[in-house]
């Protein structure tokens, strides 16, 4: 086994895995455009997680997850965010960015989620949503820094609602 550390980007759009025939698969949906990336809050650090995919990020690993925030009482606060990288004529962008909540304390556990709204934003961000509103201001700062930083053509060529959604308090 390889010491090094693998640095694990986005997913890059694959070809029609249907080939165009028109059969069997059509009208599936394919992950291979979408990649979860974790916001940590208080650290204000974001990185690309494919455990995420799985329910099995590093944060969420060992952790007993409720939808009762209680549980979680006095953990660490956390941004799931779907990323979809779709492509136009100009080449690949930020089309589809969703957040979803996580609350995990690691002493205890314990960890709070509403896996229906993970599943369904991540829906909603193959859909090419952009839902973001209900991030903190400096998280959505980190995000888009993160954005940028990996891409940055990503991210001009990306839609002006995300500009907007997650840099608000900017002018």
């Amino acid at each position: 086994m390889s010491d090094k550390k693998k640095n694990i980007g986005f997913n890059i759009i694959k070809n029609d895995p249907t080939d165009g025939h028109g059969g069997y698969g059509v009208g599936s949906l394919s992950l291979d455009n979408v990649s979860p990336v974790i916001v940590d809050v208080a650290e204000r650090e974001a990185e690309v997680d494919i455990g995420a995919m799985h329910a099995r990020s590093k944060v969420e690993k060992r952790i007993k997850f409720t939808t009762n925030r209680e549980d979680s009482a006095g953990g660490k606060d956390y941004w799931l965010v779907w990323v979809t990288i779709d492509r136009k004529p100009e080449g690949p962008y930020y089309a589809g960015v969703t957040a979803c909540e996580m609350v995990v304390n690691v002493e205890k556990r314990r960890g709070y989620k509403v896996l229906a709204d993970h599943v369904n934003l991540m829906d909603k961000s193959m859909k090419r949503k952009i839902i973001v509103d209900h991030m903190d201001e400096p998280s959505k700062k980190v995000l888009a820094d993160f954005l940028k930083a990996h891409n940055e053509a990503f991210w001009d060529a990306s839609e002006p609602e995300l500009h907007q959604a997650l840099l608000s308090t900017e002018k």
